[in-house]
């Protein structure tokens, strides 16, 4: 039997990322269903402030599951709603300095929590947008109605995206496992070739994004009900086809499409297609797993699959003939016994959660706090110099720039800067073709259509969306001014606070922050290195998962601190530079991967590569 189609037609390449479709209908309605009832009940201020609420609702609707969606969204919607009071009290009061104040005030307990975590700093930033609104946007009626638009917002953009729990209650962890099957048939097709590593890269990535879905159902105690039971045997397995996938990776040879279709075929045995009974499909594996059949060989369909003799999954893979016809290899041998087992877990083997990568130290959440307040507090008083009132967008878009955990803030400014230029276009095209109030609230839909996307693959794809809708937004508040060539100048001008303040006061964060999760990260490979022959399969799968993880972060801060400007030619004594950590993380992952085709018992044949030793700026020895 074939692997299924579904599978297969993922398994070649790497596939670029889905349009997200139903974020997509769920940010248009999101933005578009608020505005309406306001047009239609004549409400119009109140639905523009819950059209808030659910923009920026619609920024942190993503795909984890449902439970970690509704935490977030709230966590983020009642931050708002209190930095909103806060500026709103603020401007209320009519005194001059009484929004500076405020604004300070809230930048430095938002600065303080951005940096423990994603929930932090979700609601840090978020505390500190809901009081550049509240104090840049007068609001008419009593205190509290504005807070409670707000929520409301939120509230619909929670209530649409948990809805699909009701009928696909486990179906983003079923998603993030099966990706982790699909990874794995990727990097066996890779192995022997120049893209094997990075193919191997991809399998981590999706086992600790898998790993992060699942931890709730693997710290349940007790025997869960059958789908999650299933779920569990399933990502168990997937645990451990990870590491026969390393250990085939670094042996070096190419492997034929029988052998590469396996994580396929198990997927297809563990995890059936929604509605099918687990457990009643079970496919049959291609014929041995030896050469690949010649051109001609009546083992060969007119596809060029194998079409050998069927066999069932405990008995198809044969470790009698190694991929080049030499003596069995080990890492097949392996893959047999995995796959005989499939299905068999137990839940003491199961790795509950990930390690927590090292958080930034006390000075470095000082600083950053103190900088962000800086930056508001300068990007504040700007905007009263220049604009007078309503100048919230200055201090906004600091906010919304100033995340040096969410990626190289160069960058993040950058396209900051281009999706504002494109959305004032955007918006600026729309205003010239009608002013209708319902086109322009259809154009909103639009817009928070194309936001839903960017949140998941561009930034400045998402601030695109952002500015126009803002734009029609503070339309229907009755402010009818052509700000566009002036937002364009705030947005740069806020853009340059930051970047001055960033590099000039604090250039070496990312390259900080590199080194820190570098060394932990191969300090987690030592301890995989000296306890894997010694310790029992669970503690050696935590072990091994804790250090791949750890290092697949520490690559992505090397990256991070990469991207940033710096200054050619600097060097602090004692610290290794970032291209030093890129080796070291690289050095450090080979050596992963022969110790987990060590403890497979994976002997080198022709043509495998020697165990490597990490030398120079990598610590662990081989």
């Amino acid at each position: 039997m074939k692997a299924p189609h579904r599978l297969k037609k993922a398994a070649h390449g790497f596939p670029p990322a889905p349009v997200p479709l139903a974020a997509a209908a769920r940010g248009a309605v999101a933005l578009a269903l608020p505005l309406l009832l306001g047009v239609w009940s004549g409400a119009v201020v109140p639905a523009v402030i819950a059209g808030i609420g659910a923009l920026w609702g619609v920024s942190q609707d993503g795909a984890d599951p449902y439970r970690l969606r509704v935490r977030r969204l709230g966590g983020m919607g009642l931050a708002a709603a209190a930095g909103l009071l806060a500026g709103e009290l603020a401007l209320r009061s009519g005194h001059p300095a009484a929004v500076p104040r405020c604004l300070v005030a809230l930048a430095l307990p938002a600065g303080s929590v951005s940096l423990r975590g994603p929930l932090g700093s979700v609601c840090g930033m978020h505390l500190l947008l809901g009081a550049t609104i509240g104090s840049g946007i007068p609001v008419p009626g009593p205190w509290w109605h504005a807070p409670l638009a707000l929520l409301a917002g939120v509230g619909l953009v929670v209530a649409l995206s948990a809805a699909p729990w009701l009928w696909r209650r486990y179906g983003i962890e079923r998603a993030a496992v099966l990706a982790v099957y699909r990874a794995a048939s990727r990097a066996l097709a890779a192995a022997g070739s120049p893209a094997a590593e990075d193919a191997r890269r991809h399998l981590t990535a999706a086992l600790d994004h898998a790993h992060q879905v699942m931890g709730r159902h693997l710290a349940r105690p007790g025997r869960p009900r059958p789908e999650p039971a299933a779920l569990r045997d399933a990502f168990h397995t997937a645990v451990r086809l990870g590491e026969v996938a390393s250990a085939l990776v670094w042996e070096g040879r190419p492997l034929p499409r029988s052998a590469t279709e396996v994580p396929l075929l198990l997927a297809a045995r563990l995890l059936p297609p929604p509605g099918r009974r687990i457990g009643g499909l079970r496919p049959e594996l291609p014929g041995p797993v030896g050469d690949p059949p010649a051109p001609g060989d009546d083992r060969t369909g007119h596809d060029g699959h194998p079409s050998a003799p069927v066999g069932d999954l405990t008995g198809s893979v044969d470790v009698e003939a190694g991929p080049r016809g030499g003596p069995g290899s080990p890492g097949l041998r392996a893959l047999a016994a995995l796959v005989a087992e499939a299905g068999r877990a137990r839940p003491d083997e199961l790795p509950v959660r990930l390690p927590a990568a090292p958080r930034h130290g006390r000075a470095a959440q000082l600083r950053y706090t103190v900088l962000l307040a800086a930056c508001v507090l300068l990007a504040q008083l700007c905007a009263q110099a220049l604009h007078g009132p309503r100048g919230y967008w200055l201090p906004m878009t600091v906010a919304f720039v100033y995340k040096p955990d969410f990626g190289p803030v160069a960058r993040r400014a950058l396209h900051r800067c281009a999706g504002t230029v494109a959305g004032v276009a955007a918006i600026g095209a729309v205003t010239l073709l009608t002013t209708d109030t319902y086109a322009l609230i259809g154009a909103v839909a639009a817009f928070g259509a194309l936001m839903a996307v960017g949140v998941r693959h561009h930034y400045a794809l998402a601030t695109t969306g952002l500015t126009a809708i803002v734009f029609v937004l503070v339309d229907l508040l009755g402010d009818h001014r052509a700000l566009y060539g002036t937002r364009i100048l705030d947005t740069a001008l806020a853009a340059a606070i930051v970047l001055v303040a960033h590099l000039a006061l604090w250039p070496r964060s990312a390259a900080e922050r590199a080194t820190a999760l570098t060394e932990a990260a191969l300090a987690a490979a030592d301890r995989y290195r000296r306890l894997a022959p010694e310790v029992t399969p669970a503690q050696r799968h935590a072990l091994r998962r804790g250090a791949y993880h750890l290092l697949a972060e520490a690559r992505r801060a090397v990256a991070h601190a990469l991207s940033e400007p710096g200054r050619p030619g600097r060097r602090v004594p004692d610290r290794p530079d970032l291209p030093d950590l890129v080796e070291a993380v690289a050095a450090a992952e080979r050596l992963c991967d022969a110790v987990s085709a060590r403890t497979l018992r994976a002997a080198p044949g022709p043509g495998a590569r020697p165990a490597p030793r990490c030398a120079g700026a990598c610590p662990v020895g081989g």
